[in-house]
């Protein structure tokens, strides 16, 4: 086994050096990402309601088709 196995100093690389607006959560940086983020959301949204739109009128119409030809 080898030697100093629990020592993990140094493991993972350095991390950047953070503003106490950036610690708290505060910086511009994260608010503009929640904002992305946010936009992302709606935009992901928009493309499930229509898609489950075109969905049910797809469903409506093959069974007002298969109505008719009855």
């Amino acid at each position: 086994m080898a030697k100093g196995r629990n020592n993990l100093l140094g493991v993972g690389g350095q991390r950047r050096k953070l503003s106490r607006a950036d610690q708290q959560g505060n910086g511009p940086a994260s608010q503009a990402d929640r904002r992305t983020a946010a936009d992302q959301k709606q935009e992901l949204l928009r493309k499930m309601r229509e898609r489950t739109q075109g969905a049910e009128e797809a469903h409506g119409e093959t069974q007002d088709a298969g109505r008719t030809q009855s």
